[in-house]
């Protein structure tokens, strides 16, 4: 079955993803006729080396978004993973000719259509007296033993690129440039790695991959690479595709030694997630780092894709002071990153926190058996709400994403690692305050900062006082700010509609001889009916708000939870 893309039709795709950026990109312009993009200032490149570039579509951002002042002038775009028309180039040639500039300079992937089309479109306009020079990059790494086709171009043309516009900006000419980035070529290997494969825009995957397997060593046309691997951890993975690039026993190494100093490239192949991407990146600066490898630079995000494959590529060139000014020149590129001219390596990372406040001693702390109380209500809370983990997911997946159970199981297990550090205070409204902490710290989603709004308002009242109607009010208070910033009332399917339920029966402990029992069984029974009635209530805030009624036909899994932990601590004052 071929994929699904979001594509007008199949043969215009090429060119609508190159119009699209032009059309959103004043610097850039179509060369009519052609699929062709170049820089909207042409005539400002009078007397200084046009830099052209290009190759199939679906690479991108590569080739187009590296147009700008200070890298590209151009580039041609062949249809998807194909070679661009000897036509078109020799046409984008010809217009950057007759701009005014003083030669033009071809950087080529090494792929076989892309140096025999970019190359006759080379001797052609050489033919007519325009002074062209090509430069061919193959920076792949996969390979140990090298093949008569040479190394594959891969994401180190994008480091070429920079360099000669940089070059180019500065004035330097066509020879000079070209044996300068040829020299550079040399310095650099990159290597790919991938989940599964791509697909073209009507047809199928090029490749298919098992559950447990990754191909290592791939292009950037969806073919195969030199051999498959188990899937194991980020770490492992990086270390593998380093330990490969960087054996000298391979010949496309790349030649990194402890005190090498590298500009690292993490690249996106196209479809996998920003999260990866930053775990990949600090999998890879960890490693080498460990191996006495100095990063001057780190360029992190998506620079050439191989349409939507959820893989990565690393790519090492290895630089001294004068080619990092290259590489920090100023572009106008709108694919080029905003990279810091300062080195990754011997940064400071971590900024001390700031020291928590110093607490004030609370008048109304009452010793030892208050604080073992606490503590025996703090676990059965614990394990009340472990054991409903699995319950919870699965009345929260009909929401969406199903972690409810997980959430609060992950703050029931920071609460137990807190109690082992020892005794909690014995005053309500330092347990409070120190609840809200840990929860807004270790159990992260919006219940996470509900229940840490919930326990920080309630604290205050019981500041001053811990009688029963302090406690009342502490419920009161906690209610009103969930309410204040969660935007949830009762009666809008939440974990509100339980607490409420229970707070207005608590509202009897301020009335003089309330029994603290009898009030508190009272409130649990309704938040445990308000619980239950959550199923017959149409979600009107959180993420259940945006499904439909119809779907919702299990109660809240937040209110479920808010009534148990209501119940867990009836239990433990009861006996």
């Amino acid at each position: 079955m071929t994929s699904k893309k979001l594509v007008n039709s199949v043969a215009g795709c090429a060119d609508d993803a190159l119009a699209g950026l032009v059309a959103c990109n004043p610097n850039l312009q179509l060369l009519q006729g052609h699929r062709v993009a170049l820089r909207s200032d042409l005539d400002s490149l009078k007397g200084r080396v046009a830099l052209l570039s290009g190759g199939g579509s679906g690479h991108e951002p590569a080739h187009a978004g590296f147009i700008g002042k200070g890298m590209l002038t151009g580039v041609i775009a062949g249809a998807v993973f194909t070679s661009p028309a000897v036509g078109s180039i020799l046409a984008a040639i010809r217009a950057v000719a007759q701009a005014g500039t003083v030669g033009t300079l071809l950087i080529v992937k090494n792929y076989t259509g892309d140096r025999l089309n970019f190359g006759l479109a080379r001797e052609q306009a050489r033919a007519e007296g325009i002074p062209v020079e090509m430069v061919v990059i193959g920076d792949d790494s996969a390979f140990t033993v090298l093949k008569k086709a040479g190394r594959r171009g891969l994401c180190g043309t994008v480091l070429i690129h920079k360099v000669a516009g940089a070059l180019a900006e500065a004035g330097v000419g066509l020879e000079e440039i070209t044996k300068r980035v040829n020299v550079v070529a040399q310095a650099m290997g990159t290597l790919g790695v991938s989940l599964s494969s791509c697909s073209v825009p009507g047809s199928k995957p090029t490749f298919e991959l098992s559950a447990d397997e990754v191909e290592l060593g791939l292009g950037i046309h969806g073919e195969a690479g030199v051999r498959r691997i188990k899937m194991a951890t980020a770490d492992e993975i990086v270390k593998l595709m380093l330990d490969h690039m960087t054996d000298t026993t391979n010949a496309s190494h790349v030649p990194v030694q402890p005190g090498s100093s590298v500009v690292m490239m993490v690249n996106n192949l196209g479809g996998l997630s920003f999260l990866e991407l930053g775990i990949i990146a600090d999998a890879a600066v960890r490693s080498l780092e460990g191996r006495g490898v100095k990063i001057a630079r780190a360029l992190v995000g998506t620079f050439m894709s191989a349409l939507e494959m959820p893989g990565i590529s690393l790519t090492l060139l290895l630089v001294d002071e004068p080619l990092l000014k290259l590489i920090d020149a100023e572009t106008t590129a709108v694919a080029w990153p905003n990279v810091a001219a300062v080195s990754i390596t011997g940064r400071k990372r971590n900024r001390v926190a700031p020291a928590e406040p110093q607490e004030a001693l609370d008048s109304t702390a009452v010793g030892g058996s208050a604080s073992k109380r606490m503590a025996l209500v703090l676990e059965r809370v614990c394990s009340t709400l472990l054991g409903l983990e699995e319950h919870l997911n699965a009345l929260d997946r009909a929401a969406g994403d199903g972690d409810c159970g997980t959430t609060h199981s992950r703050a029931a297990r920071a609460i137990r690692e807190w109690l082992k550090e020892g005794p909690p205070p014995a005053s309500p409204a330092q347990l409070l305050s120190k609840l809200s902490v840990l929860l807004l710290e270790k159990m992260g989603g919006s219940s996470g900062a509900l229940y840490g709004l919930f326990l920080t308002a309630a604290a205050q009242p019981l500041k001053v006082k811990t009688s029963l109607p302090a406690w009342s009010a502490a419920m009161d208070a906690g209610l009103e700010a969930m309410q204040k910033y969660g935007k949830a009332a009762p009666g809008d399917r939440t974990m509100l509609d339980s607490l409420w339920a229970a707070g207005q029966e608590l509202q009897a402990w301020k009335s003089p001889g309330a029994d603290l029992l009898q009030v508190l069984t009272k409130a649990v029974k309704s938040a445990e009916a308000a619980a239950e009635a959550t199923k017959n209530m149409e979600a009107g805030a959180g993420r259940a708000s945006y499904i439909s009624s119809a779907r919702l036909e299990q109660p809240d899994p937040g209110a479920v939870a808010a009534a148990a932990i209501l119940r867990a601590i009836l239990e433990v004052l009861q006996s």
